[in-house]
Parts: structure tokens; C-alpha cells; sequence
């Protein structure tokens, strides 16, 4: 996966030209709200002769405030993304304390069978190692996810910031549309929504008594999503 942005910064930095896309000569002073894009007084007498334009300035102006509120809504997703890698986390923990725990206990009640059940643990512990296994493979799927986010949104941050400290109206212009979808883009993406779901395991323990029976040591037993009662 390809962090977003990426695209967009490296062409936005190639364009940062103020003169005229078709008229080298001639530098852009109006901005085309119809057409998106700057021009200069050649182009708005001729192909632009009858569209809605405004000086750059002008229109810079009103796209730099679009430009910082875009900003503040990817720095506040940032703070979300971060949240919900921590979380992730946490639940990657305490599931593998809860394995080791399910684990104890099935070693230990193995322990007072007789040698006939030895066979039953190992395939249980197998069990449980696979579903641990599988667990933190989606762990590491959704950090991976998480992560390649935020570095998209950090990217879109820096350079937003760095074209509104540095750059010229015409840059601003030239930018904010792009800028404003890509914005678009990777807050709609919803990345909060991927989260990790750790499984829940138990294990209980079978009537010692009933060594006999087939199920000796007890089964194991694997759920989705968190401990009932927990938060």
C-alpha cells in the first residue's frame, strides 16, 4: 500500500512556476473559478473571455482558509489514528497475557491425567498457537494500515503548512484544489474504522473424574472480539 498523498506532493512541487501554462511569457494574474485554474490577461481576453475570474491574491486569500480548516480537521484524524494504535496495542498485549494464561491451565490440569490424555494437550496447545498466530498476524496488518496513514496525513500536513509559510499566492492556487480533494480523500478513508479484534479464548477444564471419556482435559474454545464484561 502506497501512502496517500505521495502522488500529489511530488507533481504539486513540479508547478510551482508562476508564469502561464500557455503563454511562457506572460505572467498568471487571474484566477478562473470556472476553468480551476490560474491565468493570465492573454488568456482571460481570449478563452476565458466570458468566465468568472478574480486577482490571485484575491482568490488566495479565500483558499488558504480552505486550505488551513482541511489541516485542522487531518491533524485532529491524526490524534484519532494515533489513539486507536495505542489501543490496538493494548488489545494485542492482553491477548497474549490471556493465552499464556489459557496456557498454564491447560499444562496444569494436563498434569493430573495420566499419561493417556498427553496427546489431547499437545493438540490443544497446537490450537491455541494458531490462534494466537493468526492474531497477531492481524495485529500487524492493522499497524501496518494505521501507520501507512499516518504517515499519509503527516505528509499532507508538512506540505500543506510548508505552502502556506513559503509559498506564493499562485503556488496557493495552483495547490488548493488538489490539496483540498486529497484532503477529501484521507478523511473519508475513515482509517479509525480498522481495528483490531482480538479473539477470546477459554479453556474449561473437564471433570477429572471422567478420565475415561473421550474428552479428557476440556476444549478449548475461541471467540471474536473482546471478554464479555469488558469495555
Amino acid at each position: 500500500m502506497r501512502p496517500l498523498g505521495v502522488e500529489v506532493e511530488e507533481e504539486l512541487i513540479q508547478r510551482r512556476a508562476s508564469s502561464c501554462d500557455k503563454h511562457k511569457d506572460e505572467q498568471v494574474k487571474l484566477y478562473c473559478c470556472d476553468c480551476k485554474e490560474n491565468i493570465c490577461l492573454m488568456c482571460s481576453a481570449v478563452t476565458h473571455r466570458n468566465h468568472n475570474s478574480v486577482e490571485i491574491p484575491e482568490k488566495a486569500a479565500n483558499f488558504r482558509l480552505r486550505i488551513e480548516k482541511d489541516a485542522k480537521k487531518i491533524m485532529c484524524a491524526v490524534s484519532d489514528v494515533h489513539q486507536q494504535s495505542e489501543d490496538a496495542k493494548q488489545d494485542a498485549v492482553d491477548f497474549v497475557a490471556e493465552a499464556e494464561n489459557v496456557k498454564k491451565t491447560v499444562i496444569a490440569t494436563g498434569d493430573v491425567i495420566k499419561r493417556s490424555v498427553d496427546n489431547q494437550v499437545s493438540d490443544i496447545l497446537m490450537e491455541l498457537e494458531s490462534v494466537r498466530s493468526a492474531s497477531a498476524k492481524e495485529a500487524d496488518s492493522v499497524q501496518e494500515t494505521l501507520q501507512l496513514a499516518l504517515v499519509s496525513m503527516e505528509s499532507f500536513h508538512a506540505y500543506s503548512q510548508e505552502l502556506l509559510d513559503k509559498g506564493r499566492p499562485s503556488d496557493i492556487t495552483r495547490a488548493a484544489c488538489e490539496l483540498h480533494d486529497r484532503a477529501t480523500e484521507l478523511l473519508n478513508s475513515d482509517v479509525t474504522a480498522v481495528k483490531y479484534q482480538p479473539r477470546h479464548v477459554t479453556f474449561t477444564p473437564a471433570d477429572i473424574t471422567q478420565v475415561k471419556r473421550l474428552s479428557l482435559i476440556g476444549q478449548l474454545v475461541t471467540t471474536a472480539g473482546k471478554q464479555p464484561g469488558m469495555t
